[in-house]
């Protein structure tokens, strides 16, 4: 036992005996396809099917991203005291599923990031929540190998899958993107989403795209115009347009990347930017088009999604007082997203 006690410091090995000594599967949902071997393309139709029989009722499920799950004595990059109450929110929410828009992690090439959120996580994993995670940038840090195997290792049914798909039951269809790869026309991923989309099945009256980085927000002049939304993701919305058009589902998309959160509609279809799950907060300069009106900083927040017999319901709970000694939610905002009649 002891010339194996030097394993232990490896950071790798720490995250892959916690997994194996406390079972975690976050994700308890089994993929329908097998894995393909170049980590891009999937089989037609779902990767994973989840039954109505595994689902709540009403269908209940929250988006936010930017938790940014670290070492909780970093208090600069991230305010783990949020990151960790916003989690036990969640899980008193009891949703089907819990969508995180990217930057999961602080930094993808650390894997004691992702023990940590293991750890802070575990009233998810008490409650066999589902867990849908998007790649970030954050999940990339140093080496991209390294950076997706420790993915993979927190995460392993999506091994060699950067996007993937996923069907809750009749009504909802779900697909996860890697903005960190190319979404342009042509390009793997976007020939992937068609697919998806051409493809989807008659039940369906809501799809929710979840990516990282925003395909519209409020473009910045003066602070965090690095954020603002980029050709690959702006070919992504210019896409959907058309799809939502044709298409007998209605599309939300939830992104991150900006810590805030802010609501818009184009093309008839609802972009949400949800990324107040813990990481520093960016003051948004407010355009015209942003449907989110409040003044209030800091945005801590999620949202959550309920399907309703005939709407997607959203709601956007916010921290109240980020400083307070007992942290409360405020209901700020709130939208609905007619289904489409068959």
């Amino acid at each position: 036992m002891k010339r194996n006690r030097h394993l232990w410091r490896h950071p790798g090995v720490r995250l892959a005996l916690l997994l194996a000594a406390t079972n975690l599967r976050i994700l308890w949902a089994q993929p329908v396809d097998t894995p393909p071997a170049d980590g891009l393309l999937s089989a037609a139709g779902p990767t994973f099917r989840i039954t109505e029989n595994q689902l709540t009722e009403p269908l209940t499920l929250v988006a936010y991203g930017d938790q940014r799950f670290t070492n909780p004595g970093n208090i600069r990059q991230t305010n783990p005291r949020i990151r960790q109450w916003l989690v036990k929110q969640i899980a008193k929410e009891h949703p089907a599923a819990v969508i995180m828009n990217g930057d999961v992690p602080l930094a993808g090439g650390v894997a004691d990031d992702y023990t940590v959120f293991e750890a802070e996580t575990k009233p998810w994993r008490d409650l066999h929540l589902q867990v849908f995670p998007t790649l970030g940038n954050h999940e990339f840090h140093g080496d991209p190998q390294q950076d997706l195997e420790n993915w993979w290792n927190a995460f392993p049914q999506m091994r060699n899958r950067r996007w993937y798909s996923a069907q809750l039951g009749q009504r909802v269809y779900l697909i996860a993107l890697d903005s960190d790869t190319s979404l342009l026309p042509g390009s793997n991923q976007a020939r992937w989403i068609e697919k998806q989309i051409d493809d989807l099945p008659p039940s369906v009256d809501f799809v929710i795209v979840t990516l990282h980085h925003p395909p519209v927000a409020d473009v910045q002049q003066h602070i965090e115009v690095d954020h603002n939304p980029r050709p690959n993701e702006m070919a992504l919305r210019d896409y959907l347009s058309k799809a939502a058009r044709s298409s007998h589902a209605s599309f939300l998309v939830s992104a991150g990347h900006i810590h805030n959160y802010e609501r818009h509609v184009a093309e008839g279809v609802t972009y949400l930017v949800s990324g107040g799950g813990g990481a520093p907060p960016h003051f948004v300069e407010r355009a015209p088009n942003d449907l989110y009106k409040s003044i209030l900083f800091p945005n801590y927040h999620y949202v959550r999604l309920t399907v309703e017999k005939d709407r997607l319901h959203g709601d956007m709970l916010r921290v109240e007082n980020p400083e307070a000694e007992n942290l409360i939610l405020e209901l700020k905002d709130s939208f609905d997203i007619a289904a489409k009649p068959h």
